[in-house]
């Protein structure tokens, strides 16, 4: 059953992992960086770098992705007198899990930006992407308990190891290639598009962003 279910819920997983509607914080975002900097800094073919610094002045980090998946976590329990197991029980749990995506921008100096003016190119090196703490949500946790009889102690014994076991393969799973490419693609998206709006207020109307991650090529 354990093993029917890993394989169903694993691909019901990757199925469901949705990216924010970031779209949404962009325009906000956007929007208030036009109407607290237009009126006071506002000139015709700004400084870019100190444009899109300002983007980010008083954003500590920003959300750009979040993964809901289930995790499958198995455990059993042996309980007996004189070392003789008499009661054995077995839990298999699938925990609805949520993860976040975040880019950390409180460290974001003139060194991170660098402009091409022929092109009008602003390469933006970010620093590695944060991963939040999985979020068990254990309350709407489907649980599947086998055993004769299955006492107090035993079903919690179960209980907090596949808590356990769920976080550990949570972390695991949040760090997935595939599921990291899309984090990273979502943060490459949001980040540019909160920077070119800045830019085009400069004046730079033909302007670019080049989004990259600290070790990994421009683009």
């Amino acid at each position: 059953m354990a093993n029917k279910l890993t394989t169903e819920t694993r691909t019901a997983s990757l199925a469901r992992v949705q990216a924010l509607p970031w779209l949404l914080v962009i325009v906000l975002f956007a929007a208030t960086a036009w109407l607290g900097w237009r009126p006071f800094f506002y000139h015709e073919e700004g400084d870019p770098v100190a444009s899109a610094m300002l983007a980010f002045s008083k954003q500590d980090s920003l959300t750009v992705f979040s993964s809901r998946f289930e995790v499958v976590a198995e455990s059993t329990n042996a309980q007996g007198v004189l070392g003789i197991d008499l009661l054995k029980s077995r839990q298999a749990a699938i925990i609805p899990t949520l993860v976040e995506y975040r880019v950390d921008l409180s460290h974001m100096d003139r060194d991170r930006f660098k402009w091409d003016a022929s092109s009008q190119t602003l390469d933006v090196k970010l620093p590695p992407m944060r991963i939040s703490r999985p979020n068990l949500d254990e309350a709407a946790a489907k649980t599947y308990t086998q055993g004769t009889f299955v006492t107090g102690s035993a079903a919690e014994a179960l209980a907090k190891n596949n808590s356990q076991q769920a976080e550990r393969k949570a972390e695991a799973f949040a760090k997935n290639p595939e599921i990291l490419a899309l984090a990273r693609k979502a943060a490459k998206e949001a980040v540019t598009q909160n920077l070119v709006i800045p830019l085009q207020v400069a004046g730079y109307k033909d302007a670019k962003v080049s989004v990259s991650f600290d070790g990994q090529p421009q683009g």
